[in-house]
């Protein structure tokens, strides 16, 4: 999130940081298998920021100390998250539930850029003992609560990144989980009904494969966030912006190459509490059927050897996440979150555009829309005649 050069910044004190585990042991032996789509998201990482109002009069800590206790009773339905990751007989990724624990850090501040509320620590060489999930809790000196949430990409998406959390919080509200997830050992690909006698669309598969081997390195450029209120559903809003973007970037003619991250549950036939990465990047070319999106899921079931690393992609990338319902995560009678922020790196080299539902007194129609650019187009953006006409959330 950016935040004004001028505003005053604290340190942030560090509490403790513990490793939480299940209430209820795992089962000796059991493992959870990674898709197709879960392997190609290897090398890329979400991180959520929720933030919270609390009651008056709480001291440090009061708050803090009922979540620890209840996030330990809803991962007793996520025995994945508490896991660790090791290579099965054929090389690939598996999760041993071991119940080893999610690290949890507790800090105080008054004032901080965001990333310092949600802490990741990158994959280090004993894979072993390496958390694949993080949950931060962060208390404001003058009141209020940031939950910071990351993982790896590898074994959740945005969307079920959101589900955990929002299962914490019905553990805490409510003592129970409405919603539980469900995990499948597979994706189950579901041929769409109008494309049985179709040719399978190659050139696009030869295409998705080509961009993956071809990556560019990833730079050292810095990049800033910025977040806007926008009153239009997400093709309105990625149009507008992949338009002013191109205009930043210098493109007199013609856009930059952009590509647009969907969720593919419906498609797949999945429920709702369907546990695993489930979004695929589809390259912007006059449109994309329902049947191409099945092709490049179909060759990721074929072909897995290949990671979409977004710091290396040279397109701009979009990501729908205008159903995920952040706001709902209610861990106190009348204290929903007021604010939350995504963020899914590495960035891409083009930079990355996030569209998120907006607090729901913004009504029914409003999004906020998350862009990440190197600095100076982001000043560039925000001198720009169309995005002046939206709202700035500091």
């Amino acid at each position: 999130m950016h935040f004004p050069k001028n505003s005053s910044m604290a340190d942030i004190s560090y509490i403790c940081k513990r490793t939480v585990v299940s209430t209820k042991p795992v089962q000796p032996g059991k493992t959870h298998p990674l898709s197709a789509l879960d392997r190609a998201m290897e090398h890329n990482r979400v991180r959520i920021v929720y933030y919270y109002r609390t009651p008056p009069g709480r001291e440090v800590g009061e708050v803090t100390k009922r979540l620890r206790e209840t996030i330990s009773e809803m991962l007793t339905s996520f025995p994945m998250v508490t896991g660790r990751l090791q290579r099965n007989e054929e090389g690939q990724w598996v999760v041993k539930c071991n119940d080893a624990g999610v690290r949890m850090w507790l800090k105080s501040v008054d004032r901080e850029k965001e990333l310092k509320l949600v802490h990741w620590e990158d994959m280090f060489h004993k894979i072993y003992f390496w958390s694949t999930f993080y949950v931060q809790l962060t208390e404001f000196e003058e009141g209020g609560l940031a939950i910071g949430f990351s993982c790896t990409h590898l074994l959740a998406d945005p969307i079920c990144a959101t589900m955990i959390i929002k299962a914490w919080a019905d553990t805490s509200l409510l003592g129970e989980m409405p919603n539980p997830p469900l995990f499948h050992s597979s994706l189950p690909l579901i041929r769409p009904v109008n494309s049985i006698n179709h040719n399978p669309y190659t050139h696009l598969i030869n295409h998705y494969k080509s961009s993956l081997d071809n990556s560019t390195p990833v730079t050292n450029t810095k990049y800033t966030t910025i977040a806007l209120l926008f009153t239009n559903p997400m093709v309105q809003a990625s149009g507008l912006f992949w338009t002013c973007i191109s205009n930043v970037k210098g493109r007199r003619e013609g856009l930059v190459n952009m590509s647009i991250c969907l969720d593919m549950r419906k498609i797949l036939g999945l429920d709702e509490g369907f546990f695993g990465n489930c979004m695929v990047y589809n390259a912007v070319h006059g449109g994309i059927s329902m049947d191409m999106k099945y092709q490049k899921l179909l060759w990721l079931h074929e072909d897995d050897r290949f990671s979409v690393l977004m710091g290396g992609c040279d397109h701009l990338i979009c990501t729908n996440l205008e159903d995920v319902e952040p706001y709902s995560a209610m861990f106190e009678e009348g204290y929903a979150p007021v604010r939350v922020s995504y963020h899914i790196e590495p960035v891409s080299t083009e930079g990355q555009v996030l569209i998120l539902p907006a607090p729901p007194e913004e009504g029914p129609l409003s999004r906020v829309v998350m862009v990440t650019l190197p600095e100076n187009e982001v000043v560039k953006l925000c001198k720009d005649v169309l995005v002046l006409s939206f709202s700035l959330l500091s």
